[in-house]
């Protein structure tokens, strides 16, 4: 996912944050280093000097490495939040059109290096997921609490109109998710953007034939 840029990246350096911040300048950190090279690349040395603080401010905040990227999957569903919550995609009356548009909104926001718009809960999950059980949790709350956001659309169109096949709305919220991540790794293998923008074109035209020309209103 493209995001707009953080207060703290991994280019460079940053100035010292002031007392308070650093504990976010880490977080933010961390969410830039591990989309870029992975959770098991990402050190904690390297994580104090691109957030610009001391390794003792590192273990006043965070016991230990595994301590911090439980805290960055909860600061991950922080951040990107806000701008689901407020993308134009949920003006739509018709739930379906909503669905279609949230997916629309995925592929505008397919923009810049793969870790510009590649997620970091399924970044870290794919390395810790047998390492820490912390980790895999919470990475795995981000992913699921994210289709759960979904499911009232589904639900919606659901009711609406009559599927084609008989399914839940929490299986397609959550097949949204197998899609992308499963995208954003293939994108990653590639090199580029375009299986997850095929992956995206595929899913749409699946909803489009599960649910075309069978309105229950």
């Amino acid at each position: 996912m493209y995001f707009p840029p953080m207060t703290h990246t991994a280019t460079k350096t940053p100035a010292h944050p002031a007392r308070g911040d650093a504990r976010l300048a880490l977080l933010d950190a961390a969410l830039a280093l591990v989309r870029r090279q992975g959770w098991a690349a990402t050190s904690i040395d390297q994580l104090c000097r691109t957030a610009g603080v001391t390794k003792g401010a590192f273990f006043h905040y965070f016991e230990s490495k595994e301590a911090l990227g439980v805290a960055a999957a909860h600061r991950w569903t922080e951040v990107t939040t806000p701008l689901f919550e407020n993308a134009a995609y949920h003006r739509h009356a018709d739930p379906l059109a909503r669905i279609l548009g949230y997916l629309d909104f995925r592929v505008a926001i397919v923009q810049g290096p793969l870790e510009a718009f590649t997620c970091f809960a399924g970044t870290t999950v794919q390395e810790t997921y047998a390492a820490s059980e912390a980790i895999r949790s919470a990475c795995g709350a981000c992913i699921t609490d994210h289709a759960a956001r979904l499911e009232e659309d589904f639900e919606a169109a659901l009711r609406k109109y009559r599927p084609r096949a008989a399914v839940t709305a929490e299986s397609l919220a959550l097949y949204t998710q197998t899609v992308l991540q499963g995208g954003f790794v293939l994108a990653k293998a590639k090199g580029n953007a375009g299986p997850l923008l095929d992956g995206i074109a595929h899913l749409k035209r699946y909803l489009q034939f599960l649910f075309k020309a069978r309105s229950t209103s």
